[in-house]
């Protein structure tokens, strides 16, 4: 029941309504109280400015042949937080990725990725060449690591046509679909003697490959061996590039034989890549990512694999890449 009072104010309303041609659904709206504060939406049209670049540091194992225990040992020591290794650590790791785990824990490193070998193209080859490497990108993830890295195995006897590089991107982008649902992303390494050996073929790949499944793993040294400038090729892939191997080249070598353009890779420094300016389009690009220090063997066979991980890691202080071990 309403009071007197309440009746004689409804009333009053109700006619006011009636006798003026006010929307009073638009004047309860204008008289209301604003329900939030202002804001200068000038904002909105300013652009916003890219973070700038930031490089964190790993080294690869592949330098080791196999010996993974030092590898991780004295990668580790050399004073590098991240690690490449490779699928001939399943031998002991296999089905014990806990234990992998704990022992770089113990070491103080992130696993960056895992090589996962070449992805076939061979038709009768393709389910397995999936599963293979699906199964690699589930044992990462069960390491704590971040990212699954695959090459490819070139036809033999043949040149590498287009069809080639299109079938390989499918099957890449099928290979990234399985890896993704298990939160790690997949990276294709451009690499000598492959499909993907001229930045021609590379770009044929990455353009038959699903941009959010199959992101590119730039190696310098193999992008400049196979033909390209790999200044250019950060720039042109700015947005694909998942993470980096850095790496020297020598080419072609003293002595080679029967005149043909032999090539080794070397340590930081003393090759032909123009580091420098690799880093300088790396900042230009603003890369926020890993970059794995690779050296495929120890050219000089008076050295151990530490040693020319020292001579990278003493390459990348003195140009300012990285703070010297104990800097703050």
């Amino acid at each position: 029941m309403k009071s007197r009072r309440e009746f004689i104010v409804g009333a009053g309303v109700a006619a006011m309504g009636a006798a003026l041609p006010v929307d009073l659904g638009r004047l309860a709206g204008a008289l209301a109280p604003p329900l939030y504060p202002p804001i200068d939406l000038s904002y909105f049209d300013s652009p916003v400015t890219p973070a700038p670049g930031d490089i964190k540091f790993g080294y690869a194992a592949i330098t080791w042949g196999g010996n993974d225990r030092q590898a991780i040992e004295d990668v580790a020591a050399v004073g590098f937080k991240g690690i490449q290794l490779r699928s001939n650590l399943l031998k002991e790791f296999g089905d014990k990725p806990a234990a992998l785990k704990e022992l770089l824990a113990q070491h103080q490193l992130t696993m960056v990725a895992f090589s996962s070998g070449g992805v076939s193209i061979d038709p009768a080859l393709e389910s397995t060449t999936i599963e293979d490497h699906t199964k690699h990108a589930r044992f990462v993830r069960d390491v704590g690591g971040i990212y699954l890295q695959v090459t490819d195995t070139k036809p033999k006897d043949r040149d590498v046509t287009p069809a080639d590089c299109a079938r390989l991107g499918r099957i890449m982008t099928e290979i990234g679909k399985r890896s993704a649902d298990l939160g790690i992303p997949l990276g294709y390494h451009n690499h000598m003697n492959s499909i993907g050996e001229k930045p021609d073929d590379v770009d044929r790949i990455l353009g038959a490959a699903d941009p959010h499944y199959v992101r590119l793993e730039l190696d310098v040294a193999h992008y400049q061996q196979g033909g390209g400038d790999p200044v250019k090729a950060i720039r042109r892939y700015r947005d694909r590039l998942i993470f980096m191997h850095i790496k020297d080249l020598q080419s072609p070598v003293p002595g080679a034989v029967d005149g043909k353009p032999a090539y080794r890779f070397v340590e930081l420094g003393r090759g032909k890549v123009d580091l420098a300016a690799v880093f300088t389009a790396l900042g230009d690009v603003k890369f926020r990512g890993w970059a794995i220090v690779e050296l495929d063997a120890v050219p000089d066979n008076a050295r151990t694999p530490k040693e020319s991980a020292v001579i990278a890691r003493q390459y990348l202080e003195h140009h300012g890449y990285i703070q010297a071990v104990g800097s703050h």
